[in-house]
């Protein structure tokens, strides 16, 4: 639901839902929570409306405690994408417009907590970039943690339209770096969950540079993709999903990307770049995803992982399989181990 559904003192109980939590329930295995999402890329104004003072978070805050009774859902997401600035209108509105945020977010977020309860679930969508981390800081992550239960980091779009060379959309070396800032920052290691995408993205490169690219694909300049005055897409980048019927005009070079891709094993990513068109194309290939499983989920001891998103990854969920079949292997990001008996320096016995 879009965040200014939250901000009027409207009592309806008819709540603008594509589908129902009745609906939803009974697609997914008993003990599934249903949490409704709330915002979304582009959606930053209502979340700024209503973070603003005491009045306008309590109100919101109520709000969505009615919507969750109403619906019986068991809990919500905020996806405010971002508080602080750099979102979809950052060249509308500067981000130093929007430094309040970055304080009033975790007081936004307490007063959600307070509405809903211990029993109810509040996980947040969190950027992956560090330089969109504007409200994620070592002085505001402990207010955050208090009202939250998970932090889904978006660990994928980390390249996008405001960037100039070529690097790995979702990259394993990218992605850890993301989970790190959060660990820096004071998050414990169990409310991080690894985000995947189940999509694919192009980016046009620079046809002056197609010597450089073609040595070096990783760190290449790209055509200009954003219009450097209103922040406008230029059409130079895109991104479609795997039930989704390929763009003709991308067709061919796609099936390129699809034969003669491969995968970077410094950077941690599948990727192609397409000398005849100058395209960049990056991706995650179902064994692109395991390979995250021991190198971030289990090293840094995750919470978990999720994706943006499953029907993107329609009709044969090759994506989404390669996931379960990960996460059968192992329980809240540690693998099954054969421990055996050690003895160390001081002659004590460790498993």
């Amino acid at each position: 639901m879009q965040s200014s559904v939250f901000n009027t003192k409207d009592n309806t109980s008819n709540w603008p839902l594509f589908t129902t939590v009745d609906a939803v329930r009974p697609k997914f295995s008993v003990g599934t929570s249903i949490l409704v999402a709330i915002g979304g890329w582009g959606d930053t104004q209502g979340f700024s409306e209503a973070a603003l003072t005491d009045e306008s978070r309590k109100l919101f805050a109520h709000n969505i405690k009615r919507m969750v009774d109403d619906t019986g859902a068991d809990g919500v997401h905020i996806d405010w994408e971002y508080p602080g600035g750099n979102g979809e209108d950052y060249k509308q509105i500067p981000n130093s417009e929007k430094a309040w945020e970055a304080e009033a977010y975790p007081k936004l977020l307490e007063e959600i907590r307070k509405a809903l309860g211990s029993e109810k679930l509040i996980t947040a969508a969190v950027p992956g970039l560090r330089r969109d981390m504007i409200a994620f800081t070592k002085e505001t992550i402990p207010e955050i943690i208090a009202s939250i239960d998970f932090f889904n980091v978006m660990t994928y779009d980390l390249m996008n339209r405001r960037d100039t060379v070529t690097k790995h959309h979702t990259g394993l070396q990218l992605s850890t770096d993301s989970i790190n800032a959060y660990l820096e920052s004071g998050v414990p290691s169990e409310k991080l969950n690894l985000g995947f995408a189940y999509y694919v993205k192009w980016f046009k490169t620079a046809a002056s540079h197609a010597d450089e690219c073609a040595e070096h694909p990783i760190g290449c300049p790209t055509a200009l993709m954003e219009d450097p005055s209103t922040g406008a897409d230029l059409g130079q980048a895109g991104a479609f999903s795997w039930h989704d019927q390929v763009p003709s005009e991308l067709a061919t070079s796609f099936e390129r990307a699809k034969s003669r891709g491969e995968y970077d094993t410094i950077g941690g990513g599948y990727h192609f770049w397409d000398s005849e068109e100058n395209i960049f194309w990056s991706w995650d290939t179902p064994e692109a995803i395991q390979m995250k499983f021991p190198k971030i989920v289990d090293e840094k001891q995750l919470g978990g992982v999720f994706a943006w998103g499953l029907g993107e990854d329609a009709p044969d969920f090759t994506h989404l399989k390669a996931t379960v079949a990960s996460l059968q292997r192992y329980s809240r990001g540690r693998p099954e181990r054969e421990w055996v008996e050690a003895e160390d320096s001081n002659g004590k016995d460790e498993l």
